[in-house]
């Protein structure tokens, strides 16, 4: 089902004449078609999420790159490029949600120091995956646990 929007948003925006959706559209299908050949299946709609997932968060490097070496030109381009992909990703879950999540996480798991990153990143992210940033999740954890 995301796969038939993404196509036709690609035709509508090159009957629209708009040169950056089509080009960023065209990336993210090139992108699918990619991970499917990589992994020799057909992705549903949870797979294709994790592809446009994986772009959004690449251009957000690339975003915090370039205002690094101040290129606002190119900030611009990539921050466009984010708001095109996030039209087909899952609503973001707000911190205190996440927040909730990880506190359940937490003690789901009677986890007691830092040295339980990994248990309850290997709990949270599975929910949150496509809805929430990976680094939020990780700072918001690491403040959890330090506090404990």
């Amino acid at each position: 089902m995301l796969r038939e929007t993404l196509d036709s948003d690609l035709k509508e925006a090159m009957r629209n004449k708009e040169a950056l959706k089509r080009t960023v559209l065209r990336t993210m299908l090139s992108e699918i078609r990619n991970a499917e050949i990589n992994s020799q299946t057909t992705l549903d709609d949870e797979g294709i999420i994790s592809v446009l997932t994986k772009q959004v968060q690449q251009r957000k490097d690339s975003v915090e790159a370039y205002e690094a070496a101040n290129r606002q030109d190119l900030v611009a381009k990539e921050s466009e490029e984010i708001n095109i992909i996030s039209v087909y990703l899952p609503e973001q879950l707000p911190q205190e949600e996440i927040e909730q999540i990880i506190d359940s996480a937490i003690s789901q798991s009677g986890a007691s120091s830092l040295d339980d990153m990994g248990k309850i990143m290997g709990l949270v992210m599975p929910q949150v995956r496509g809805r929430a940033d990976g680094k939020i999740v990780n700072t918001i954890v690491t403040s959890k646990l330090r506090a404990l």
